[in-house]
């Protein structure tokens, strides 16, 4: 298969008449899949109603169909035909963070999405992206469209077309290049279907932002459980993981160091993740600055680029800080531990 490669400036006036976003719309009509940009990565897209197109968008990620997937739309009157109801907990969301980098889990209407799209589930995950390409796409298009992350699953998200080139060329229609994205990880998802609504996966939208506008909402224990049934894509399997094995080290530089000279002792080539701040505090093959520690949403900007350097540098083991768990960082963790399928290394206590 061909895979088109359409490039389209986001500034663009009209961009719902632009004839890249036309033929690209024309394919997703056509029940062939996608890639887009949003404002969080890159997603590959596929019309939700066919299950033609959604096992489509399986194959390609070679992703378990167990996962359900979200239904990316360009306006709320969409909703009427696939959500059964809209809790006032999940409007006043809407109301304050759509479009943006959050999704919401609410109660389905049966007969119109693909089953495979939604995993046989009662509910479906819904989101309204903020950006420009995105939004002429599925308005062109007419159609809401079943979107996970468009990378070979399990690997590093794409915030770059070449990203997805990289891993789908020619096993998908086409790639909308619209340039880099911005948040850098993907939504945060929330379940809006109980009293108290529940943070299924942290995203580019934080607990603290949200309770300001709802109050109280739980955070799924689920999320550490990888024997629960997913509502929520990411929340099963291993995600987001370099080639390298992938450790996080819960300790101080000198002991990150440490174990760097004794994986290089035995020949190995080793990678650090850190910060600006902290990039020349040590010595390894390759240490890679992923934004800065005193501003956490330039570190979930760069997380998935700098996972992906690692792996152009070909190195045989990945030592990573970590984050604090407070607004954002609380995505980063998340995406960082499934990385490194939960392995972390905690410097042990003197005396």
């Amino acid at each position: 298969m061909k895979t088109h490669v359409w490039s389209v400036d986001k500034f663009v006036d009209n961009l719902e008449s632009y004839p890249q976003i036309t033929q690209a719309a024309n394919f997703l009509k056509n029940n062939e899949v996608v890639a887009f940009p949003t404002e969080t990565v890159y997603g590959l897209g596929g019309n939700a109603e066919s299950s033609d197109a959604v096992a489509k968008i399986f194959a390609a990620k070679g992703r378990p169909s167990d996962n359900p997937l979200i239904i990316h739309i360009a306006s709320t009157e969409q909703l009427a035909a696939f959500v059964s109801s809209i809790p006032q907990t999940a409007a006043v969301l809407m109301d304050n963070f759509w479009p943006g980098p959050l999704t919401i889990v609410l109660n389905k209407k049966e007969g119109k999405l693909s089953e495979l799209a939604t995993a046989g589930l009662s509910t479906v995950a819904v989101r309204m992206p903020d950006h420009p390409i995105a939004l002429a796409l599925i308005k062109q298009s007419g159609l809401p469209i079943a979107a996970p992350s468009a990378n070979q699953s399990g690997k590093p998200s794409p915030t770059l077309a070449r990203h997805v080139f990289e891993d789908l060329d020619g096993q998908i229609a086409g790639i909308v290049d619209g340039g880099p994205t911005g948040v850098g990880v993907e939504s945060t998802v929330i379940d809006c279907t109980e009293a108290i609504p529940v943070i299924l996966r942290p995203g580019g939208v934080t607990k603290e932002q949200i309770e300001a506008v709802i109050g109280e909402v739980a955070v799924d224990p689920a999320l550490k459980n990888a024997e629960a049934a997913p509502k929520s894509p990411g929340m099963k399997y291993r995600h987001y993981a370099p080639n390298a094995p992938l450790y996080l080290v819960a300790g101080s530089h000198a002991f990150l160091q440490k174990l760097v000279n004794e994986q290089r002792a035995t020949g190995a080539k080793v990678g650090v993740l850190t910060t600006e701040e902290a990039v020349r505090d040590y010595d390894a093959d390759l240490v890679l600055p992923c934004g800065r520690r005193d501003q956490l949403e330039t570190v979930a900007a760069s997380l998935y680029g700098t996972l992906r350097a690692f792996n152009e540098s070909r190195v045989d083991v990945i030592f990573s800080e970590i984050f604090p768990e407070t607004g954002v960082g609380q995505a980063i963790m998340n995406r960082l531990s499934k990385a490194a399928a939960n392995q972390v290394i905690t410097e042990p206590v003197e005396g």
